[in-house]
């Protein structure tokens, strides 16, 4: 009985151990993929450009996804309705009273993996993902992160994972994530041959955008009416 007791209470500490590592989903929020573009970057780093390519907004499975358009960052170029792994294009969504459940009946869906502009979707992995080599942490923008970095005679890539256990829908390189433990927030790439350095940042942040939360409360109003 006492050997029996020791098993048991051995399994109910491993069962804790691994509850502490259980993932966390995030339900609500929103990601900003931002990015600074420098030139001549060998020479300084004065000559530079700033893009928004994308605000995420998510709700559970559920995201809207607002492109800013590159020239004039105050207008959105697209809006795109994303469930699972298909994506919907929106348009005129300006005080229009859209309803998600109804897009399959008004226009065929496209496969997020297809979609070339705003946030990528990939299954692909880090190139020379092998090839990679640890670098010690750094703290940055007052978190800490988890670095490594992947060489090569073309290209010099350097890439930053904030260890943590709540999971967003939306992800750079997700293998990466899994193998360390963490948010793959920012990758600095550097082109030896163009002599551009390129810094591409994932921002996550709690609330939606303006027009996001339009569309989540109308929906989530139209869903409440239909259970009445």
């Amino acid at each position: 009985m006492k050997n029996y007791f020791k098993l048991l209470m051995l399994a109910l500490s491993f069962m804790t151990i691994q509850s502490c590592h259980k993932k966390i989903q995030s339900e609500k929020g929103g990601i900003d993929l931002v990015s600074n573009v420098y030139f001549n970057a060998s020479k300084g780093l004065d000559k530079m450009q700033s893009f928004h390519l994308s605000k995420l907004n998510y709700f559970q499975n559920q995201m809207v996804e607002i492109i800013p358009d590159l020239e004039v960052q105050e207008f959105n170029r697209k809006v795109y309705y994303i469930k699972d792994s298909l994506c919907f294009p929106l348009e005129n969504t300006e005080g229009s009273n859209i309803i998600f459940s109804e897009l399959n009946k008004q226009q065929k869906a496209f496969l997020v993996w297809n979609k070339k502009e705003g946030a990528i979707f990939s299954k692909e992995h880090i190139p020379n993902y092998q090839n990679r080599r640890k670098l010690p942490d750094t703290l940055l923008f007052r978190k800490n992160y988890k670095r490594f970095e992947i060489n090569s005679p073309w290209t010099y890539s350097r890439f930053y994972i904030y260890p943590t256990d709540t999971i967003m829908p939306y992800s750079l390189y997700r293998h990466a994530e899994e193998d360390y433990g963490g948010r793959l927030e920012r990758i600095d790439y550097y082109n030896k041959k163009t002599d551009v350095f390129v810094s591409l940042q994932l921002l996550p942040r709690k609330n939606w955008d303006a027009a996001a939360k339009e569309l989540f409360d109308y929906n989530q109003f139209v869903n409440n009416k239909n259970r009445e």
